[in-house]
């Protein structure tokens, strides 16, 4: 849908300065949009201990068995 709409600025846009106005309209937040106090860009790591692996192994190997229909 990006690719479509930056494809529409490109065809519409009279000059570069029209063009860079509206890629940036078109990335930019949505209005009212507010970044939660103290959030920074990238997620906390989380981590796994080695029940949590071999649960997730076991569902995954449950799930593989189900729909090799075993």
């Amino acid at each position: 849908m990006l690719n479509a709409a930056e494809a529409q600025i490109e065809a519409g846009a009279k000059d570069d300065n029209e063009r860079a106005r509206k890629r940036a309209e078109l990335y930019a937040p949505p209005k009212g949009y507010r970044p939660r106090a103290g959030a920074s860009g990238r997620p906390r790591r989380t981590a796994m201990n080695a029940s949590d692996a071999q649960a997730l192994m076991a569902a995954m190997a449950s799930e593989d068995a189900r729909l090799m229909g075993r």
